[in-house]
């Protein structure tokens, strides 16, 4: 078995200013053919488990390119044909192949290209012929497009939000591309489009039961796989929007009918999808009354508006500054996207005191700097947190603590990303256990690591530059309609 794979990911908020160029990509994480190493990554799924499957079956594993970007604003021309056309050599060179697995998101926008993983998808069909079974791995925060189901054969999403379970998943993709490949299976993609725009995180009721139904449905009655495809709200594309994806052996009719019934019902729960947000001061209130009641640990709050993850610059200072305000004390924030406040840092070194300003620079919904006088924690060089098995890059980072305000402790970070795990805290010297009330830049991949320790956990939707009402956002290339834009998306 020739098996080829690749990895070519980002998420892209069209209406953001950032933009998603080459140096994107390189700064986030790049791997060239072969040069993946073993650490896990979150879209490199399908390469580490064609490595794992093929170390056991004697496959030959061609590795081509893996880049990754953080969540930004559309993607240049420039740089997302050079990394399409970098995979396409990759595979015309490793021709022929049994099968290819590609790990993709699925919203990545570039100029020019609505659909990059459509196209993607086409011209890898194209270069390999029909006969050739292609399978790739998507966030479920992607936008499902006609081009990419009829250019591969298994389209397989994370089912888990947070995405902890991207390994489980890329292994899945693998096993049904090789089973077709052998001709044990004849997989057919079934999709029904649930006409709605919703966030699910799967940690909470009624996601979480939802999701453990369809994993007991999968392998019952010809059923391949089941994804569910949440949709990304800041794609404005024509293919935004829930949907689900049944994939059967061959039984188109079963596989239409299991995906109405379940898009059906998961329409029927969009009221109850998504937790409530309370604003800044509500959820600083209910934190102080949690901490007088039972329980251990901190008091979790996620600033959701500033989730770099969806987008965001992570370097907004409106809770900072109400903590500050209010005179709150036993507080963590982090991570604040600030590689100039970082430098400065370093200079100071561990232990120096000095006036700081930082945070607050990329526009008007970052807020206004935070001057301070500061003491510095801890500086650490190429620093990393964790999600689950993956490690992920902070760059050169900080943590300072503001010296007249209660002992606030910053995580001062230099490669923008969201909150994750908990050594974004710890491997900087503030330990989030012993905090009162730590505040993450997150919208849900938080859960996996800080949930464990949390008394609590609240939800906050601004400020900041990541709006949480859908009917606020201004799309333009919608293609129909959707829930709650309109009331009723399924009337004729």
């Amino acid at each position: 078995m020739r098996v080829f794979t690749a990895s070519l990911a980002t998420e892209t908020d069209t209406f953001s200013p950032m933009v998603t160029g080459e140096e994107a990509f390189r700064t986030s994480f790049y791997a060239g053919p072969g040069a993946f190493g073993d650490e896990p990554r979150l879209f490199a799924g399908p390469l580490l488990a064609a490595r794992k499957r093929g170390a056991a079956g004697n496959w030959q594993v061609v590795e081509g390119t893996c880049a990754f970007a953080q969540s930004a604003g559309t993607v240049t021309r420039r740089a997302y044909e050079l990394f399409r056309d970098e995979i396409l050599g990759q595979l015309r060179d490793a021709m022929p192949v049994d099968m290819v697995v590609l790990g993709l998101h699925g919203a990545m926008v570039a100029d020019g290209y609505d659909d990059c993983e459509g196209d993607l998808l086409a011209r890898v069909r194209a270069i390999v012929g029909p006969g050739v079974p292609i399978g790739a791995e998507l966030d479920p925060h992607c936008h499902l497009t006609e081009t990419m189901t009829r250019s591969a054969d298994v389209l397989v999403c994370f089912k888990e939000s947070p995405h902890t379970d991207f390994l489980e998943r890329g292994e899945e993709l693998v096993d049904l591309i090789a089973d077709c490949a052998r001709g044990k299976i004849r997989p057919v993609m079934s999709v029904y489009d649930c006409r709605m725009i919703q966030f699910m995180p799967t940690v909470d009721e009624p996601m979480r039961s939802f999701v453990d139904k369809i994993k007991r449905l999968e392998g019952r009655g010809g059923v391949l796989s089941i994804s569910i495809v949440h949709g990304y709200t800041l794609g404005d594309v024509a293919d935004l929007g829930t949907k689900i994806v049944v994939v059967t052996d061959n039984d188109r009719a079963g596989g239409d009918r299991l995906a109405e019934v379940l898009g059906r019902e998961l329409y029927a729960m969009r009221d109850r999808l998504f937790p409530e947000s309370a604003s800044m001061d509500q959820a600083l209130d209910q934190a102080l009354s949690l901490l007088e009641g039972p329980g251990t640990g901190p008091v979790v709050i996620a600033d959701r508006a500033d989730n770099a993850g969806g987008g965001a610059p992570s370097d907004s200072t409106y809770f900072i500054e109400r903590v500050i305000t209010r005179g709150i004390d036993g507080v963590a924030v982090g991570p604040v996207w600030d590689p100039i406040a970082v430098k400065q840092c370093f200079a100071a070194g561990e232990g120096g005191v000095f006036a700081l300003r930082f945070g607050g620079k990329m526009g008007p919904t970052s807020g206004r700097p935070v001057d301070a006088r500061v003491r510095v924690r801890r500086c650490v060089r190429d620093a990393k947190q964790t999600f689950v098995k993956a490690r992920d890059d902070l760059g050169d980072a900080a943590s300072v603590e503001l010296l007249d305000h209660g002992g606030l402790a910053v995580a001062l970070i230099s490669t923008r990303t969201q909150a994750l795990g908990r050594d974004l805290f710890s491997g900087l010297g503030i330990e989030p256990e012993r905090r009162r009330i730590v505040i993450v830049k997150s919208f849900t991949h938080f859960n996996a690591a800080f949930r464990p320790i949390a008394r609590a956990t609240l939800y906050t939707g601004g400020p900041g530059p990541l709006t949480l009402d859908v009917r606020q956002v201004p799309y333009t290339k919608l293609a129909r309609p959707l829930w709650p834009l309109v009331e009723d998306p399924f009337a004729r």
